[in-house]
């Protein structure tokens, strides 16, 4: 059973048919006629289009599991991907969830823990603190840090509930909401402290694992392009990571992995501080990542398939020596949203889709003309993924596959995408965290308005 929507669940079921697995799709009302739904073998629905009554619910997907016989349950990402409550679940009811241990989910999934672990294994964080339950309480911990700094929410991820403070007045402003955010978002309020680093990448190890104590990494992927934190462009291998320190990440990364004997694929990720070239341990993310095509691409490996081999019990098919990463990927994140107006959601109808597959071009999408892009979901169409011998040829055919789409019926990131291609900081790789913020969206603003 696929227990997800749009590109992730296309990428399952195809991944499963090659497998020769059949395949059902849990579906929201909304989902019925989708791309997933017209692929699967069976499709089961599983209530209204809201998440909350459909995708997001435990035992409906559970319960549509063991009413359909599905021996094995898919995620995919988002959701109730790094929800314990389903594997547990699904542990109760003789399913195999294809992804890690609830106690690896619950362990990883509370940053402040995953911290502390990480610096009893001898590597390094970024300085911060433990929880803070108050506004008074945090006043003197974050003179202690420095500003400026972020806090950020303990149950956190995609950048919900995280805040900058450059000074103490912003934390009387940010503090209650950040843990109202949290608290709506994760259903746990709690916050902590984290110093923040201005000139900073944002670098992630593709880690891989099974029950029989074989982790393997697949090399780094570059995540720096945010924007709210949200990630809109990945790259294969990262433009800013000496060889030296790269080699030193994917060491720690297998190490916070052996240290919890983690199964199946995960992200182990690090900032890294340009100005120092020091990088300290970020989180890591217990499920298959919106971005790893790009280490597919690069490494000729499937992630997808190789979930389900060690789900079903079978060890890695892989060894350390068997990932030879080569070449340079890039994705771009297709979004039905209006960058103009503040990246405004767009959904509506599309009347027409012309997204090139071209050699050396990736396309992971459920669209189709004439596909209703619901308004209760992700905005994410489609990922565009290019491969070259080298980033400047990566580079230089993700540009013209871009200006080879055409997507008509609503509004996409498209023309911003392009925009970032043609861009002299990101062509030489001088980009940090928050560049695309603080420089491209202003540069981008002025250029449409001419």
């Amino acid at each position: 059973m696929v227990a997800n929507r749009s590109e992730i669940a296309v990428r399952i079921i195809r991944a499963c048919q090659e497998l020769g697995i059949k395949t059902i799709l849990a579906a929201s009302e909304a989902d019925r006629e989708s791309m997933p739904a017209l692929l699967a073998d069976r499709v089961v629905c599983i209530g209204p289009p809201k998440a909350t009554e459909s995708y997001l619910k435990v035992g409906a997907i559970v319960m549509a599991a063991v009413g359909t016989g599905a021996e094995a349950i898919h995620p995919g990402y988002g959701f109730l991907a790094e929800k314990p409550e389903l594997p547990e679940a699904c542990s109760r009811y003789g399913i195999i969830f294809v992804g890690p241990k609830a106690e690896q989910i619950r362990q990883m999934g509370d940053k402040i823990s995953a911290r502390q672990m990480a610096k009893n294994l001898g590597i390094l964080v970024i300085p911060g603190s433990g929880m803070v339950q108050n506004l008074d309480e945090t006043f003197p911990i974050a003179e202690k840090i420095g500003y400026p700094l972020l806090l950020k929410a303990a149950a956190g991820g995609g950048g919900r509930g995280m805040k900058i403070a450059k000074k103490p007045e912003d934390l009387k402003i940010i503090f209650p909401e950040a843990h109202a955010e949290a608290q709506a978002a994760f259903g746990d309020g709690r916050l902590y402290l984290e110093k923040f680093i201005p000139n900073a990448r944002h670098v992630e190890i593709q880690i891989i694992g099974d029950r029989h104590g074989n982790v393997v990494h697949l090399g780094e992927r570059d995540c720096s392009l945010q924007r709210r934190y949200q990630k809109m462009l990945e790259e294969a291998p990262s433009p800013g990571v000496p060889p030296e320190t790269r080699k030193r990440m994917s060491q720690a990364a297998i190490k916070i992995s052996q240290a919890i004997q983690y199964e199946s694929a995960g992200t182990v990720e690090f900032i890294l501080d340009q100005d120092s070239g020091k990088f300290y341990f970020l989180e890591m993310n217990t499920r298959i990542q919106v971005e790893h095509p790009v280490t597919e691409m690069t490494t000729g490996i499937d992630l997808v398939k190789e979930q389900i081999r060690v789900a079903a019990g079978f060890p890695l098919s892989l060894s350390q020596g068997d990932v030879r990463p080569s070449g340079h990927a890039i994705e771009c994140r297709i979004n039905a949203e209006f960058p103009r107006e503040g990246f405004r959601p767009f959904p509506g109808r599309i009347t027409d889709w012309r997204i090139p597959n071209e050699h050396g071009i990736r396309v992971d999408t459920h669209c189709y003309p004439g596909y209703l892009v619901p308004p209760y979901y992700d905005s994410l169409l489609a990922k565009v993924i290019s491969l070259g011998q080298d980033r400047q040829e990566a580079i230089q055919r993700m540009q013209s596959a871009l200006e080879k789409c055409f997507v008509s019926g609503l509004e996409t990131t498209i023309p911003f995408h392009r925009f970032i291609l043609n861009h002299e900081d990101f062509r030489k790789g001088k980009i940090h965290t928050r560049w695309l913020e603080e420089t491209l969206l202003e540069e981008y603003e002025r250029h449409e308005r001419n």
